[in-house]
Order: structure tokens, then C-alpha cells, then sequence
């Protein structure tokens, strides 16, 4: 998601393409970009709002990288200068020392004309930016950091369903997960249907699979659900409602919205969700389709706690592995983020 210039003032006035990650540089086992897997030498930055973003903090809690990579979580309302961290003292990030994110990439590329975009790694020795590939970021989180994953960390991108994995998630990324944006930012009504059909008809095909299996491949957690999660997550809040992908609700949709559910609160997904920054951010951030910059005082939260029976499909959240422990002291989502 990204900040910076005009860009979000823009949405919903110009046709909305999303741009591909500029700096795709890979953090591998092997270091064969330049960047070899290290405990502490990284900082991954994200804000709780942006969809993209949370798959990191997702898959950096279930696999246990919280203890070899640090978060630094930027507030969830930008300024024209990029993504900033007003949320810590002074305004500054402490590990980074660095007010805005566009810091780090300015030490990476002078001038650097594309947007400032979460989540991006950066490199703590030089205090510039490795990568802000979202595509990759967790897969290799997944198959390159594997001797910093926690004892218990779940296989999210099992060798054997990979071919699956990837087909299930082309399509939800296409229809669903760019689907709700190409939708709400369209600037015109065909544009609009085309896409908002699509949301639909994606989410339509993937109930009946839902309702045989608990998880989108496989019996466990794959990065295939933390995808589909993190758009599910966010749809009753802000993409009904702001994008306009209103012919229904998550809510009423009974597979989905149990499914949802069960991820929520499964250790790793919910207590890394924080609907405060998702309203604020989407409502008051977007001026170009919201300009008074209200934010809903709606949805109720309190339906994502409710039981689900999910697991009467069967299923091991976690494999042969173990649910992640607590979140870190200083991490943990605020009270008025919760449901």
C-alpha cells in the first residue's frame, strides 16, 4: 500500500492500476541478492491497515521471526511525505531513527519517483530499504528463513500443494484481494461492475470449496488463507461500505464468514488486526472517494469471537507444529483496535 505525493487524493478521480513492487531484491538463505537471512540485522515496517502489510506480520508471528526480525508499525494516516512513525516517542522510529519511511528509500535510490509503499524491509546497518516486494516478502519468510523459524512453526508453503497454493492464490489476488480496490477506486460505473462482479463471483467459488475443507489447501494454515484472510478481514469495515462492494456481506455469507472467524481467532491471525487503524486509515486517508474524511462508527466487532464449529470439517490449524505464543510485549493491538 503505498503513500506519498498526491496519490491518495488522486484514487477514485484516475483509473487505478497498482504498481509493481520497484525493489525486489530477495533476503535468502544463500544471500544471493546481497542480503543473507540474520538474526536482528533486519526491521520490517508495516501499518495494521494495509492489507499487504498484515500477510508480513501474519507470517513473521506464526513462524515464530518475531524474535530475529523487528516491527516497527507506522501510523495508520499519512502525510504527503509517506508513511510516517508518529506513533513512537518523539516521532521517530527508535531502531531507525527516521521520521518517514521515504527516509530509507531515498538511501536506497536518490530520487526515487514511485510511491512509498509497506511492507518493506529495511537494513538496520545502512538504514536503507532491501525489498517492498509484498508477493515475495512472506514466501521467503516461509522457505528462506527457515533456520530462524520458532521450534513449532507451521509449513505455510508446503512443497507438495505449492502448485495449488500459487492456483488458488492467482485468483483470489486477481478478483478478490486487487478486486476490491480495482472496485472502489474505479471512475467509471463500467470499470466499477466489471470488478465489483468479479469480487463476487470469486468469492462465490470459493464457498463450496470452503464448505468441504477448513483451510483453502491442504488440512493446515498455508499462505493461501493468510491472503484470503487478509482481504475477509477487512470487507464488512471498510470495503462494503468505502469500495462499494455491497451485494452482500461477509456477515451473511454463512462458509465465509465462519471461515474468517475460525482464522481470526486462531493465535497469529486476530490479535494481529487492529480495525481502529483500518477505519481511520481507508476513511480519512482516501479523500478522493471519501472527502468529508467521517469514519463509520459501524460495523459491530463483536461477532468475530463467536464460535464458528470450523473445526468439525477437521483440520490441524498448525500441522504437526505448535500455535505461536504471546504476542511481544510492545506489539500487542490496543484495546480500541479490538473487537
Amino acid at each position: 500500500m503505498s503513500a506519498g505525493g498526491d496519490g491518495n487524493s488522486a484514487y477514485g478521480r484516475k483509473s487505478f492500476r497498482r504498481s509493481r513492487s520497484h525493489f525486489a531484491d530477495r533476503i535468502t538463505a544463500d544471500g544471493r541478492d546481497g542480503w543473507p537471512v540474520a538474526a536482528a540485522r533486519y526491521r520490517l515496517v508495516v501499518s495494521r491497515a494495509c492489507p499487504w502489510a498484515s500477510r508480513a506480520v501474519i507470517s513473521r508471528r506464526l513462524l515464530g521471526l518475531d524474535a530475529a526480525l523487528s516491527l516497527a508499525v507506522a501510523d495508520p494516516i499519512q502525510d504527503d511525505r509517506s508513511w510516517r512513525f508518529t506513533l513512537d516517542p518523539d516521532g521517530r522510529d527508535p531502531v531507525l531513527g527516521i521520521r518517514f519511511l521515504s527516509e530509507a528509500y531515498d538511501k536506497r535510490e536518490t530520487g526515487y519517483p514511485g510511491g512509498v509503499s509497506v511492507p518493506a524491509i529495511v537494513d538496520v546497518p545502512t538504514g536503507q530499504l532491501v525489498t517492498n516486494d509484498y508477493q515475495q516478502i512472506t514466501l521467503d519468510f516461509a522457505t528462506q528463513w527457515t533456520s530462524l523459524h520458532r521450534e513449532g512453526a507451521p509449513d505455510l508453503y508446503p512443497e507438495r500443494l505449492r502448485d495449488e497454493i500459487d492456483e488458488v492464490m492467482a485468483d483470489v489476488y486477481e478478483d478478490v484481494n486487487n478486486g476490491v480496490y480495482r472496485a472502489g477506486f474505479a471512475t467509471g460505473q463500467a470499470e466499477y461492475e466489471a470488478a465489483c462482479s468479479d469480487v463476487f463471483r470469486r468469492l462465490e467459488l470459493l464457498t463450496p470449496r470452503l464448505a468441504r475443507q477448513r483451510y483453502l489447501a491442504g488440512d493446515t494454515i498455508t499462505e493461501a488463507d493468510i491472503r484470503l484472510f487478509t482481504t475477509l478481514v477487512r470487507f464488512d469495515a471498510v470495503y462494503h461500505g468505502h469500495f462499494k462492494c455491497n451485494r452482500w456481506k461477509l456477515t451473511e455469507n454463512q462458509v465465509l464468514w465462519a471461515y474468517a472467524r475460525d482464522l481470526f481467532q486462531t493465535p497469529g491471525f486476530g490479535d494481529t488486526v487492529d480495525f481502529d487503524h483500518i477505519k481511520r486509515h481507508y476513511h480519512q486517508v482516501h479523500t478522493g472517494i471519501n472527502p468529508t474524511r467521517i469514519v463509520p462508527l459501524g460495523p459491530d466487532l463483536s461477532g468475530w469471537l463467536t464460535p464458528h464449529h470450523r473445526e468439525e470439517l477437521g483440520g490441524r490449524p498448525f500441522g504437526d507444529g505448535t500455535p505461536p505464543g504471546p504476542v511481544r510485549p510492545g506489539e500487542e493491538v490496543p484495546a480500541a483496535g479490538r473487537p
